[in-house]
């Protein structure tokens, strides 16, 4: 997956509390074999004109801020890659369901939970920024910056700040073991070596 180090861009207000990913991605409404993940995002909802994702200044949006339990639902992964089709590569909420978090992380996206006052001051800078100027979320430095205000400092689990920047899924953090999982290899051959020549019974 693509690494994270630092965005920038527009950041859209989305202030709403418990967004699921049907919301997000409504996939009923797509079974192409090859979907357009953009055009899929709040399908729905941008339907209204007056939906915010349809102002211009939200057309190339990095970041959005969303509200309490952020992505809860089914546990569809494409709800993040119809997010990252937008552009948005950041999502700054007062929480996320568990799964949407995880599948968040697993695409290079920086699921970002902020405490209550920071979270109250970015999103009314967001609001009043309103999309004519952009902000920067630096993974490497722990800090958003933007109109409006100083820098906010964030904290991460180092593991997940590691595998963002790094670009590992679990796939890649598994084969950072590669030489250790080889040698465990080695040694299971040669301590129980009619383990390698044992059959499968169920294939017999």
């Amino acid at each position: 997956m693509t690494p994270f180090l630092t965005i920038t861009g527009a950041a859209v207000p989305l202030l709403l509390d418990d967004i699921n990913t049907d919301q997000i991605a409504p996939q009923q409404l797509d079974r192409s074999l090859d979907p357009d993940y953009r055009v899929m995002l709040f399908r729905r909802q941008r339907q209204d004109a007056a939906f915010i994702l349809n102002r211009p200044q939200y057309q190339s949006a990095a970041v959005l801020v969303g509200g309490s339990n952020f992505g809860c639902g089914s546990a569809r992964e494409t709800a993040v890659w119809a997010l990252m089709a937008w552009g948005i590569r950041c999502i700054v909420a007062r929480g996320f369901a568990d799964i949407f978090r995880e599948n968040c992380l697993q695409n290079g996206v920086l699921p970002l939970e902020l405490p209550a006052a920071d979270y109250d001051a970015f999103a009314a800078r967001v609001v009043a920024a309103d999309g004519a100027a952009p902000f920067t979320v630096d993974l490497v430095a722990q800090r958003i910056s933007g109109p409006g205000g100083g820098d906010i400092a964030f904290e991460i689990a180092p593991a997940d700040r590691t595998r963002l920047i790094e670009g590992l899924d679990d796939i890649g953090l598994t084969l950072k073991h590669s030489d250790d999982i080889a040698a465990w290899e080695l040694r299971t051959a040669a301590a129980t070596p009619w383990l390698q020549t044992a059959r499968d019974s169920r294939r017999q």
